[in-house]
């Protein structure tokens, strides 16, 4: 992140404006809207600026430039025609620490002015960084088409109860009442009311809840196989509401940064042989934090019940009278392998497709598991976190007299843009194996699918496995 996104109030305060035709007149206009005092350095002013200076709302400190007319600027625009002299007000300001730009040149901007979408006191600026500002007015334009008209009322609304909701009403309960005011359903309910209006519903609904806090709420929220951007509207309106969050190893930094910058996170990940928490202690937390009223998101890799030990936690949390939700997520078998192009059912090659946990024993790879009932010519087998028990895997299904030519694909860090396949055949599974790296998320595809990603695979290249098991 290049530029650091401030709001500055301007209120009263000195801005310098050098220029006056009509890109200062444009700066200008946000400035006096802002409520700044601009004092213009120009020669010629631009009829609206022209008018400004008669109607007394700007002040024309000068025709030529001099340094000492940046004495007390809070800011400083640079805006004329002469590179040279846009130059030495940018070198002026810098010497003496106050921020400046020059329009249009990002190399000479200390700070760049995003496109503003304002809905008082409600803004909401949009930038990117200099590098395409026409991109940056047709995001403005899409946000303008997406938010309530009256959005502005209501915060001038929530503003003005905020106090009173504060001295009423205890945390966590505080911000459940506003999640609750400012639903779209309430928002909607709003859109023809005054400022006025809308903050008497809200006193209302306040009295109403006084004294009536209670148990918080769980949600289980299935974060995907990694990427951010696979993850659902839902999951991502939840992240926006926790107080805390539990979260395991496969949730990426991308995701949680999507969620409440205030909310506690604990990391409760587990790998093979090395539990940062165990079970019951992820239990216990969940219970102690929801019973003082938060919303705790429960938030794991893939989807909470595939293989996620969703279906444990929500007896729990039953049993002990918590209320929850369960956000579904894009589960690893789906999520790699749409992003290695292997369809898990094909007409041509697979009738069915079989989940199955990596998390055996030897023994179990051997005789526990129906291999030739899950496994073959016509169906899909995907094994999570199987890597590890490739040579297991790859035993048992010789002994169920599987074909070794049987195609496999393993998919490391699936969907991320790390992601990796690696291509072979059973009897080269352990060979396969060694190229996830340890602690790598992977993924093994065992059927005729498999080899149809060496074609239509498009999110990443995919390697052949050339030497045998």
């Amino acid at each position: 992140m290049r530029y650091f996104p401030v709001f500055m109030d301007l209120q009263q305060q000195p801005v310098l404006v050098v220029g006056g035709g009509t890109v200062a007149e444009r700066k200008i206009r946000l400035l006096l809207k802002a409520g700044a005092n601009v004092r213009v350095v120009a020669g010629r002013l631009s009829e609206n600026v022209e008018a400004w200076k008669a109607e007394g709302r700007i002040e024309h400190v000068g025709a030529s430039w001099n340094g000492h007319f940046l004495e007390g600027a809070r800011l400083v625009f640079a805006a004329t025609n002469d590179p040279d002299l846009n130059r030495e007000v940018f070198n002026s300001a810098e010497a003496r620490c106050i921020p400046v730009n020059v329009v249009d040149n990002q190399d000479l901007c200390r700070f760049i002015s995003p496109a503003v979408v304002d809905r008082s006191p409600v803004q909401v600026a949009i930038s990117t960084a200099g590098t395409a500002p026409v991109l940056a007015r047709r995001l403005r334009g899409w946000i303008e088409r997406l938010l309530p008209q009256n959005i502005g009322r209501v915060a001038a609304a929530a503003g003005r109860v905020r106090e009173r909701v504060k001295q009423a009403l205890p945390e966590p309960e505080r911000r459940r009442f506003w999640e609750m005011q400012l639903s779209d359903r309430r928002l909607l309910g709003w859109a023809g009311k005054t400022t006025s209006q809308i903050g008497a519903d809200m006193i209302l609904s306040m009295r109403n809840r006084e004294r009536q806090q209670g148990p918080g709420k769980v949600f289980l929220v299935g974060a995907g196989p990694g990427r951010a951007d696979l993850l659902t509207l839902r999951a991502l309106e939840v992240l926006g509401r926790a107080d805390v969050i539990l979260h395991d190893r496969l949730v990426t930094d991308e995701i949680l940064d999507l969620a409440r910058r205030d909310a506690d996170r604990i990391f409760v990940g587990k790998q093979a042989g090395n539990h940062h928490r165990t079970q019951q202690q992820i239990h216990r937390i969940m219970l102690e934090q929801a019973r003082v009223g938060k919303t705790v998101v429960r938030l794991k890799g893939g989807d909470p019940f595939i293989f996620g030990r969703g279906g444990e936690e929500l007896e729990v949390l039953r049993s002990q009278g918590i209320e929850y939700e369960v956000v579904p997520g894009i589960t690893a078998a789906l999520g790699c392998a749409a992003y290695a192009g292997i369809p898990l059912t094909h007409r041509d090659h697979a009738k069915s497709v079989t989940f199955v946990t990596g998390h055996f024993s030897a023994e179990q790879a051997s005789g526990a598991i129906n291999w030739k009932g899950i496994c073959g010519q016509d169906r899909t087998t995907v094994i999570y976190m199987g890597a590890g028990q490739a040579r297991n895997i790859r035993s048992g299904l010789l002994e169920a007299g599987i074909s070794q030519d049987l195609p496999v694909a393993l998919v490391m860090d699936g969907t991320r843009d790390t992601q990796q396949v690696v291509n072979g055949t059973v009897d080269t599974l352990p060979t396969l194996a060694q190229a996830a790296g340890k602690g790598v998320p992977a993924l093994l595809i065992i059927g005729q699918v498999a080899a149809l990603g060496s074609n239509l695979g498009w999110f990443t290249e995919q390697t052949e496995l050339k030497t045998a098991a």
